[in-house]
């Protein structure tokens, strides 16, 4: 008699589930939120210090206390996504935002608004890594190029849409809430959110969870803090000498933060942003030019909603119509980025650069020409060749970043990127920001803005002689 041996069933891990078009919806809109929230707020500064009595510092703690804490806090919530399942901090992520959207929305006055704007910060750390760790985790070839140019598109737009929805909400006005409706509007967003993503969007964790690192965690925060904070409060606050001694930190903590971090790696521990990352050639390159391009952005558009209100007497609605050419001209010519990628490759980007800086060029001729009587028809032809402009650069920089990120890293990956947009979305505003306002009282707001928008075409040529540097075609 013969015995028959019958293999052993060996259990594999299964794969992770793949996001669908609903699913893909869900986790674009959950990433529309943060950069939405941190623009829709410029428009609105105006109303909230009038109606809250609070002063120009405080204000600006409005904007930093957001931006600063979502800096900090995305690698973290990056690596923890890893660690203990991306849909897991997604949606506690998602509900958080809800939750302090609300809070920013009652705040009775100006430094509850503040503790809640940094509370919505830290949410929105948690929740965006989630969304691009996602999409390289649950999705591959053809359709994770897709997905990567709607989120670029999604989230260009949202930086542009936040500043016009901001106008309107103002305006409105309903039911007497004022300017709160900026943050209230979000709570049903969430809602819904919340509702399709338990149903549409899959869990995905890294195969081998890394745990994490507290010390670099820890240098990580104190390096953004000690540039971000004195940066955005400096000149408000009159540049105190604790602002110096904070800049003064910054190159310290960096510099420990990376030597904590190799010395993680050679003996055998997981540091928060392997050194291993930055060998990838697309990953270090693409960083390197959304730097400089996302500087820019944010800078331009917290001063061209402060030169418009402030010196060209427009009101919310007004202020915010105006960058709309902008948004639309994004919007359509985002849609044609895939395609174009696909025949030009990369060169998609300098393309960009030239029409970015022309548009620029032009709006800076409409001001030097018709200050203070600029409105929307006088910066629609800048305002759409510069959105076209910005196109085709910001949906490829993604793709070009994560490129070469392996899945199982896909969370600290896009940690890293996220960081670095949202610490030069904060930077643009403290540095171009204090530009525009600490030259107005000199010079005038015309010529304060006209040297802001030159300072921002410095930036624009950077970025464009950068993308010459790029592989020519996008994994």
């Amino acid at each position: 008699m013969t015995e028959t041996a019958t293999p052993r069933l060996v259990r594999s891990r299964p794969e992770p589930a793949a996001l669908g078009g609903a699913g893909l919806f869900t986790v674009l809109l959950a990433a529309a939120l943060p950069l939405v929230d941190f623009f829709i707020v410029n428009v609105a500064l105006p109303t909230i210090g009038r109606d809250l009595g609070a002063g120009e510092s405080l204000l600006e703690l409005v904007v930093a206390g957001y931006g600063v804490a979502y800096a900090v806090l995305l690698v973290l919530g990056g690596r923890l996504g890893d660690l203990f399942g991306r849909r897991r901090f997604f949606l506690g992520g998602m509900a958080a935002f809800g939750v302090t959207s609300l809070a920013c929305g009652l705040a009775p006055d100006a430094w509850s608004l503040v503790a809640a704007r940094i509370a919505q910060g830290a949410a929105s750390a948690a929740m965006l890594p989630q969304v691009l760790a996602t999409i390289q985790a649950a999705t591959s070839g053809p359709r994770r190029a897709r997905a990567m140019s709607l989120y670029g598109a999604t989230a260009g737009l949202s930086m542009v849409a936040g500043q016009v929805l901001g106008g309107l909400l103002v305006a409105a006005d309903l039911w007497g809430t004022g300017w709160r409706l900026v943050f209230l509007v979000n709570v049903p967003v969430v809602v819904l959110g919340l509702a399709f993503a338990t149903r549409t969007v899959p869990e995905t964790r890294s195969r081998r969870p890394e745990p994490v690192d507290g010390p670099g965690t820890v240098l990580l925060a104190v390096a953004l803090l000690a540039l971000l904070v004195p940066l955005t409060e400096g000149r408000a606050a009159g540049w105190p000498l604790w602002t110096w001694l904070s800049l003064a930190v910054f190159p310290v903590a960096t510099g420990a933060f990376f030597a904590v971090e190799r010395r993680a790696d050679r003996a055998g521990r997981t540091p928060l942003v392997p050194p291993s990352l930055f060998t990838l050639v697309t990953l270090r390159r693409g960083l390197v030019m959304i730097l400089p391009f996302s500087i820019g952005f944010s800078g331009f558009m917290f001063v061209v909603a402060v030169a418009l209100q402030q010196g060209a007497g427009l009101g919310p609605v007004a202020a915010g119509l105006a960058l709309a050419p902008l948004a639309v001209a994004f919007f359509f010519t985002s849609l044609a980025g895939p395609r174009l990628v696909a025949r030009h490759g990369t060169r998609v980007i300098t393309a960009g650069a030239l029409l970015q800086g022309l548009g620029l060029a032009l709006i800076a001729l409409a001001a030097w020409r018709s200050w203070p009587d600029l409105g929307v028809l006088g910066l629609l032809p800048g305002g759409a060749v510069a959105g076209a402009g910005q196109a085709l650069q910001l949906p490829v920089l993604y793709r070009i970043v994560l490129s070469e990120v392996p899945t199982a890293r896909a969370g600290v990956g896009s940690g890293v990127m996220t960081t670095t947009q949202q610490a030069s979305l904060a930077l643009g505003v403290a540095t171009l920001g204090t530009l525009f306002l600490t030259l107005t009282p000199h010079t005038g707001m015309r010529d304060a803005l006209l040297t802001t928008l030159l300072v921002q075409f410095a930036g624009v040529v950077l970025t464009g002689l950068l993308s010459l540097r790029l592989p020519r075609t996008i994994g």
